[in-house]
């Protein structure tokens, strides 16, 4: 890369650095081209995660088989799956604890599914956000234990000391989770977490659904060992996808397949809940990771947010598609509400953020009545906009609960975690890149000064403005759907493995068109050569909306990701505009 920047762009209309494919990884691609014949576009995706040409057709095609971890590998899972069968051979009581979000709804519907088809019945147990906060809590746990022999907490339960001491003798609890655990655990049958301290850390990227999948494959292969057949899991992989995606994990190794794997099942409509909520929501083409995150997960996650909490596990686990329509309408109806209200806080988080200052270790907002179910999606607005790790919190009645987002190379989970133990939080806990917490009000400056020196030391407050990777460059005329369907071979992209994004160079800016409020589209074209039309969301939010407008009929350079625009039964390529440059003064 040249000392200016990447087409020499150090500073783009965004102010942001643009960054090309290193050398090293510019002659990998070239030896993959050669040594396969791939689209050169495609071979630089390959080339930025390491592969060699051997390597590339395994990657483009991942078997499962292959990729998926023996279950065993992780401590207690041969006492979890035992346990959970002794309770299916004998008809126990089965109690399933949840957490309220997308990755703790799939880990339910997961276990009650699996439990129908066997003939066990199970009860769903989901805390409140508000009133119960996160986790496991004495007086649910109490409760449950009165009428159930045993209770499975899913993505929860790793750090619920208190609550689980209350479970009276006689009932038996399971824990299978991936968060950030701590030195010592609670008392359980089983404590399942790939976040363990004790564990190797291989498997800290799967979420608690791939947790609760990975124990339902050792309960399949006992019932096989002793002559029995196991429900279909292959036929639950829609649910894993949907999971990994929302909760944002790294689209890397056994997750990558998992997805892959996921959106093929999805894609056949098998399942109720995710039939209705993708026609509630209009989705009328094949998924993609995009829509798990973007479409479906929001909804679902809307119920525990403003909602009935439980209203997303139970949408995922029925297989009564009347039901599934019920549920996904009031599903639909929540994230209506949700989106509202987060326009309000994220309004007044900003203003109180910028005040405070933007160029801190930690950005941090907290206000009177700021509802809990949307200050997780309002820290990630804000985390985006600075690219630091921030914090959002409601306040009510001298408590504050809050969520946190956190950037590639800081460690927020393990800093909440420390606060916690330090007395500066009632309690907190997450993993490296979002966590939750409650606060004390009269503690909350002192816990948030605390935690941002712990992030500074991180290098939090050493952080520029996000660069902005891009793996070569592309001219419109070879921007075609046969070019996107071969980098979808590539995909799923998400977390940890963003899809490729490519330069536009010197193209000439022929028309623009203000969309709404807040979008731009446009139309672009080399010297020579067709046109491509580009879309950019959001551009009058930032500077991009205004000065393209004011260079219409100028040359600019273009940054971006292909997307296929559906009309009429007709596919285009478009650009997704993430960024532009002058091209005449770089």
């Amino acid at each position: 890369m040249a000392a200016g920047g990447y087409l020499g762009v150090s500073k783009s209309i965004t102010g942001r650095n643009w960054i090309g494919p290193a050398p090293a990884v510019d002659r990998q691609a070239e030896a993959i081209a050669q040594a396969t014949g791939l689209p050169r576009p495609l071979c630089q995706t390959l080339a930025r995660t390491g592969l060699g040409p051997a390597d590339a057709e395994a990657y483009l095609t991942p078997n499962l088989k292959d990729l998926l971890p023996d279950p065993r590998g992780l401590k207690d899972m041969d006492r979890a799956a035992a346990r959970f069968l002794k309770a299916v051979h004998t008809r126990e009581r089965i109690a399933i604890f949840a957490d309220y979000d997308v990755d703790g709804g799939s880990s339910a519907a997961l276990l009650m599914r699996w439990l129908r088809s066997v003939g066990l019945p199970s009860t769903l147990y989901v805390p409140d956000r508000i009133d119960e906060g996160y986790g496991p809590n004495p007086p649910a746990m109490r409760a449950l234990a009165e009428n159930h022999d045993l209770i499975i907490c899913v993505d929860c339960g790793t750090l619920s000391f208190e609550a689980l001491d209350a479970v009276p003798s006689g009932t038996d609890v399971v824990v299978l989770d991936h968060h950030l655990g701590g030195e010592t655990l609670p008392r359980a049958v089983a404590v399942v977490n790939p976040n363990r301290q004790d564990e190797n850390g291989e498997l800290a990227h799967l979420c608690a659904a791939s947790v609760v999948f990975l124990m339902l494959v050792e309960a399949n292969r006992l019932l096989r060992e002793s002559g029995q057949s196991g429900p279909d899991l292959m036929a639950l992989l829609d649910i894993v996808a949907l999971a990994t995606v929302a909760d944002v994990a790294p689209l890397i190794g056994v997750n990558r397949a998992l997805v892959r794997r996921g959106l093929q099942v999805m894609g056949r409509r098998d399942h109720a809940g995710l039939v209705a909520l993708s026609n509630v929501a209009r989705l009328d083409q094949a998924p993609s990771a995009y829509h798990l995150g973007y479409v479906l997960g929001p909804r679902i996650n809307a119920g525990g947010r403003v909602g009935q909490v439980d209203l997303g596990a139970r949408l995922l686990a029925t297989d009564q598609p009347d039901e599934a329509r019920a549920l996904a309408m009031k599903l639909d109806g929540f994230n209506t509400e949700r989106r509202e209200i987060e326009s309000l806080v994220s309004q007044a988080a900003i203003a109180q953020a910028e005040a405070r200052g933007l160029d801190a270790p930690l950005v941090w907002a907290a206000g009177e009545g700021w509802h809990p179910g949307v200050v997780g999606i309002v820290a990630s607005r804000l985390k985006e906009a600075t690219n630091r790790p921030a914090i959002v919190i409601g306040l009510d009645d001298g408590e504050g609960k809050g969520s946190g987002r956190s950037v590639t190379g800081i460690d927020l989970g393990a800093s909440i975690h420390r606060l916690a133990e330090e007395g500066l939080l009632i309690k907190g806990g997450g993993h490296k890149m979002a966590a939750g917490l409650t606060v004390a009000q009269d503690k909350l400056d002192a816990a948030m000064a605390r935690l941002g020196d712990l992030l500074a030391r991180q290098g939090a407050g050493d952080i520029g403005p996000a660069d902005l990777k891009l793996d070569g460059t592309l001219m419109p005329g070879a921007a075609t759907p046969e070019l996107i369907a071969q980098l979808e071979r590539a995909g799923p992209f998400g977390a940890s493995a963003p899809a490729p994004r490519f330069a536009m160079p010197d193209l000439f800016l022929r028309h623009t068109r203000r969309v709404g409020d807040k979008h731009l589209k446009i139309t672009a074209a080399a010297e020579i050569g067709p046109t491509i039309d580009a879309i950019c969301f959001g551009a009058f939010d930032g500077p991009l909306g205004d000065e393209l407008c004011r260079l219409e009929k100028s040359r600019v350079h273009l940054a971006g990701r292909l997307d296929l625009n559906s009309w009429g039964g007709r596919q285009t390529v478009q650009l997704r505009l993430e960024d532009a440059a002058h091209a005449a003064n770089t």
